[in-house]
């Protein structure tokens, strides 16, 4: 791994980053706010997720693995491999899926648990 403030670029492996319970589901986190890049890059494996928004992060979703729908305020969208949903701040979201998703999730700036709300 290189370091940050060694070198002008970060090298990591998502063998090598934690994977943690969050509330759309199961998320390795090879890029977090810790990495001081200013985003994130997670890989979340998704069924149901709880519905929140973020006040101060843009999170783009892009679907890899299954099908489903995901809720953009209010509104259902389905989704499969391929697909690519842009969710500006104060969008409520949440996404389902019987056989479960999998998708790269990265938000700028860097996802903070305490920009995550619930209604």
């Amino acid at each position: 791994m290189s370091s940050l403030a060694q070198n002008r670029w970060l090298v990591k492996h998502i063998d090598d980053a934690p994977s943690v319970p969050c509330p759309c589901g199961i998320s390795t986190r090879p890029l977090t706010a810790a990495d001081g890049i200013g985003m994130n890059l997670h890989i979340t494996r998704i069924t149901d997720s709880t519905r929140h928004y973020h006040k101060d992060c843009t999170e783009v979703y892009t679907i890899l693995e299954g099908t489903g729908q995901i809720e953009l305020d209010g509104t259902w969208v389905p989704v499969r491999p391929g697909s690519v949903i842009a969710i500006p701040p104060l969008v409520r979201h949440r996404l389902r899926s019987e056989e479960g998703v999998k998708a790269i999730i990265v938000g700028a700036p860097a996802y903070l648990e305490t920009d995550e709300y619930f209604d």
